[in-house]
């Protein structure tokens, strides 16, 4: 095994998108894979839950409406028990959708994927900033 293909393919980090609308799917996927993420999709709530409980991601990125108005919310729920704290967002198209939820409700960003750049300038600092919680965590246990 070539150790610098292994260090890299470690490094990918993994982003499970969550969308009903198999063309935004496929969309997410072909752009953050570009961007040098490795990525699982879910369509449904229920599959991404089955997804966050059988793998561990570093960003989980959910249409906020899908088979109900909250499938979301419900999946960035689920997402923030998991032991691994994965960084979550909120990805609509919809600019009308209602009232946004707010930040305490989803602790989380939302993201539209119309600015290509922008989406995965917000990923990355999604990611990064996990990184640091979890470092930060890991130092305070270690007692440093």
């Amino acid at each position: 095994m070539n150790p610098a293909f292994h260090i890299t393919e470690y490094e990918l980090a993994r982003v499970l998108v969550v969308d009903d609308n198999p063309t935004a799917r496929l969309t997410l996927k072909t752009v953050l894979e570009a961007g040098g993420y490795k990525v699982n999709v879910a369509a449904s709530a229920a599959e991404a839950v089955g997804k966050l409980d059988e793998g561990e991601y570093e960003l989980v990125l959910s249409d906020l409406q899908m088979e109900s108005p909250e499938a979301g919310l419900k999946v960035l729920a689920h997402a923030r028990m998991m032991d691994y704290k994965p960084a979550t967002a909120l990805i609509t198209a919809y600019q009308d959708s209602g009232p946004a939820p707010t930040a305490r409700q989803q602790r989380s960003m939302l993201i539209s994927p119309e600015d290509i750049p922008g989406l995965l300038g917000k990923i990355a600092d999604l990611i990064a900033e996990r990184a640091t919680r979890r470092l930060r965590r890991e130092l305070r246990l270690a007692g440093v």
